[in-house]
C-alpha cells in the first residue's frame, strides 16, 4: 500500500511528536496499570474492567500506528519559501464572502491539522482548493450544497 505524504506546519509536526510520546510512555502505563488492577479482579470470562482495558489498549496502539505513519510521511511546510503572492498551505487569507459581506480569516494546512473553530481548513476542502494559488483582490467560487459561493481575497500573509 502507498503511503500519502502527510503535508504539515512545523508546529503541527511538533503537536503530532508530542501525542505521541504522551501515548507511548503516560497512556501505555496508565493502561498496563488498568489491566494489572483488573487481573487481580479473577476470572477472565466475566471481568468487564479486563475486557475495556484490553480494548484501550488496542485503540491506543493503533492511534500510535497512526500517528508514527503520519510522521513517516510528513512533508514539512518551509516557512521562508512561503509567499504572499499567491495563497499556499501555511499562509493566512483574509477573505470577504460575498453573499453575507463577512471578513473572514482562514489559514490553509494539511488534512491533518484541520482545526474549524481555529478557521484552519484543509488544501484538500474545497474551499481551500479553491484559494490555492489565488491572489490578492481575487475573487474564488466554491460549489456547495447551497448553490456556488463567492469569496474576494483581501490579504495574504504569513
Amino acid at each position: 500500500m502507498e503511503e500519502k505524504e502527510v503535508i504539515l506546519t512545523q508546529e503541527g509536526y511538533n503537536k503530532l511528536e508530542e501525542e505521541l510520546n504522551y501515548l507511548k510512555t503516560e497512556k501505555r502505563a496508565e493502561i498496563a496499570e488498568r489491566i494489572k488492577v483488573a487481573l487481580g479482579f479473577g476470572d477472565l470470562s466475566e471481568n468487564s474492567e479486563y475486557d475495556e482495558a484490553k480494548n484501550a489498549q488496542a485503540e491506543n496502539e493503533n492511534k500510535i500506528t497512526e500517528l508514527e505513519n503520519k510522521l513517516r510521511y510528513a512533508k514539512i511546510i518551509d516557512e521562508k519559501k512561503i509567499d504572499t503572492e499567491t495563497v499556499q498551505i501555511g499562509n493566512i487569507v483574509r477573505v470577504l464572502d460575498k453573499e453575507f459581506n463577512e471578513k473572514i480569516d482562514y489559514i490553509i494546512v494539511g488534512s491533518t491539522e484541520v482545526n474549524l473553530a481555529e478557521n484552519k481548513i484543509s488544501n484538500e476542502s474545497p474551499l481551500g482548493k479553491a484559494l490555492l494559488g489565488a491572489r490578492k483582490n481575487q475573487v474564488v467560487e466554491v460549489e456547495a450544497p447551497a448553490g456556488t459561493l463567492k469569496y474576494k481575497i483581501l490579504s495574504i500573509k504569513k
